[in-house]
């Protein structure tokens, strides 16, 4: 029996195949390295994976709290317009704010009211203003004719402002 050994040398390819096979899969490999990067930089994995614990460190705060103040203060500005609107939609970001907070944090519940109910008083100082509030804003939603005076709304808002800061969100 004879051993047939086979070597590349003895393969006849021509050179321009060679050449034309390392360009292909030289743009293959261009075209995946770029599709790795933009999917990388376009969702939060790097965000959530390394930023995170850096500006964590530095900052003393968690990621995503400027984000929040921002949000609060576009809230509070809507108190300047003068429009009785402007009031009311204040009022009813605060508390889906308040809200959203709540279920970050993991407290139990399917609506605000039952996850009020969970709190214990050390965690909200005034957790009956919160229940005041949280009154307004059903009153708001529920009764169209309901008349809100910028007094209120600032009574209101300073409420879901005193439980943000209570659950040190600033």
């Amino acid at each position: 029996m004879e051993k047939i050994i086979l070597s590349l040398s003895s393969i006849n390819v021509p050179p321009l195949l060679i050449l034309g096979l390392k360009f292909v899969f030289f743009v293959l490999g261009v075209v995946l390295l770029a599709m790795i990067a933009f999917i990388v930089l376009r969702t939060n994995w790097l965000r959530y994976r390394y930023l995170e614990d850096i500006v964590g460190f530095f900052s003393y705060r968690p990621m995503g709290m400027g984000k929040l103040i921002k949000q609060w203060n576009k809230i509070i500005e809507r108190l300047e317009s003068g429009s009785e609107d402007e009031y009311k939609v204040a009022i009813l970001e605060a508390e889906e704010m308040l809200d959203n907070i709540l279920k970050r944090l993991n407290y139990p519940g399917d609506t605000l009211k039952e996850r009020l109910d969970k709190l214990s008083p050390v965690t909200i100082s005034d957790k009956r203003g919160v229940e005041v509030a949280c009154e307004t804003r059903n009153k708001i939603v529920y009764d169209p004719n309901y008349r809100l005076s910028l007094d209120e709304a600032k009574e209101t808002l300073d409420y879901f402002g005193q439980a943000l800061k209570d659950l040190q969100v600033f």
